[in-house]
């Protein structure tokens, strides 16, 4: 066998099974006792709600995963690649047209057998626990807006990428790191203007109590936004939450309409005192810092296998391209970046804690903190008790009883 489909095949169902065994450790690690500290916010036909939310999610997305691994080592197994190739091949474009081509027609795959999957999800499971609100309309217009942004982006910087290890020689991989890097910078400050409102509506926050008090911890911390704005969430679902988007005078701070519903103002401002607390705490930059380090280190491993014969022909390629060893190698990548996955994620769980006490510091009021967060927990039927194992690998954000801990021994 080759020793690059050997490694491959393992790669894949070995992350199959590491998949399946987190997700079942963490349905078994439920409580069926209420934690003490959320008496009073759930009762116990919600608590179980919850649990069985949980189950129901999670049998769904090991059978979700197990038919993605099928087809996934099939393709692998009949050459499908190959077919792709002479398909893309067959219009008799120039490479990057060729390649954007062979792209294409993997992701329009993809994104076909992925649907199914994602309508079960949306309209049956969030339907039956109260969450769903899409109407069929939306959730079609959502797949043909996400496919024209990938489309113009996700072409964009394929093209470029391909351009330069075309043209350029071995350090083709650092033109490619700059330009992508550079893209994701100017998407970062364009998104909340262009990208986002092409899939929700955002109105500027009228003026009243919760504005005044925005602005006025915004002000004590000489934080400065462009806008508060709210967002038509409730359009598709009846979770909450809130963020902060953009960079400098595009920043904005932006509140979902089912949070405003459900939390009060000194909550909502300890929500938003926490989102602030990520940039004071210069969160922002690092994540941007880290996650341009780890696209210059894949680039430059990709550059490695360049046109390498004995992985086409494990896929069973008959021609070697660029195009096609940039999304075989992401096979070989996986395992490199799970690892890599797993120190971001310990680093945003840090910076989370690190966001709470920035909250209680400075706005001073760490109950309404440790209440909002309830409050999201329950709106959300959020797990109170994960595996570590699945904290360890999954979570970008720790539990929500360690972070109440962690403010509760802060102030």
């Amino acid at each position: 066998m080759n020793i690059y489909l050997a490694i491959i095949l393992f790669i894949i169902i070995g992350n199959y099974i590491l998949n399946v065994v987190v997700e079942t450790l963490n349905v078994r690690h439920i409580k069926t006792d209420l934690p003490e500290e959320f008496q009073g916010y759930y009762d116990a036909e919600k608590y179980k709600k919850a649990q069985s939310y949980l189950k129901e999610n999670t049998r769904f997305e090991i059978v979700a995963e197990t038919i993605m691994t099928s087809i996934t080592l099939v393709f692998i197994l009949i050459g499908g690649f190959n077919i792709a190739d002479r398909i893309a091949r067959g219009f008799q474009f120039g490479p990057i047209a060729t390649g954007l081509i062979f792209a294409g027609i993997l992701l329009l795959a993809y994104q076909l057998i992925s649907i199914p999957f994602s309508a079960y999800s949306t309209f049956v499971i969030e339907e039956k626990y109260g969450f769903n609100r899409t109407t069929p309309k939306t959730f079609i217009l959502d797949i043909f807006k996400s496919w024209l942004l990938i489309a113009a982006i996700g072409g964009t910087a394929f093209s470029l990428i391909l351009w330069f290890f075309g043209k350029i020689g071995n350090l083709a991989w650092v033109y490619c790191w700059i330009a992508v890097v550079l893209l994701q910078i100017v998407l970062t400050f364009f998104a909340p203007l262009v990208i986002l409102p092409l899939f929700n509506k955002f109105s500027p926050l009228k003026d009243g109590e919760l504005k005044t008090a925005i602005e006025n911890y915004a002000k004590s911390q000489h934080f400065k936004i462009s806008g508060i704005f709210k967002m038509d969430a409730s359009k598709r679902s009846a979770k909450s939450n809130a963020f902060f988007t953009g960079f400098g005078k595009f920043r904005r701070i932006v509140l979902f309409d089912t949070l405003i519903e459900k939390q009060t103002v000194d909550e909502l401002v300890s929500i938003l005192a926490h989102e602030m607390g990520h940039y004071k705490k210069k969160h922002i930059l690092k994540s941007v810092v880290i996650s341009s380090i780890k696209t210059g280190l894949m680039l430059f491993l990709v550059s490695l296998f360049i046109n390498n014969k004995g992985l086409f022909s494990a896929f069973k390629m008959q021609n070697t391209s660029i195009y096609a060893s940039l999304i075989l190698f992401t096979f070989l990548y996986a395992p490199i970046n799970m690892v890599v996955s797993v120190f971001l994620k310990i680093l945003s769980r840090k910076h989370e804690y690190e966001a709470d006490a920035y909250a209680v510091t400075t706005y001073g009021k760490p109950e309404a903190m440790i209440s909002a967060l309830k409050k999201l927990s329950v709106d959300n039927l959020s797990n109170l008790t994960p595996h570590p194992l699945k904290v360890f690998l999954s979570y970008s954000h720790p539990p929500v009883l360690e972070r109440i801990k962690a403010i509760r021994r802060a102030s």
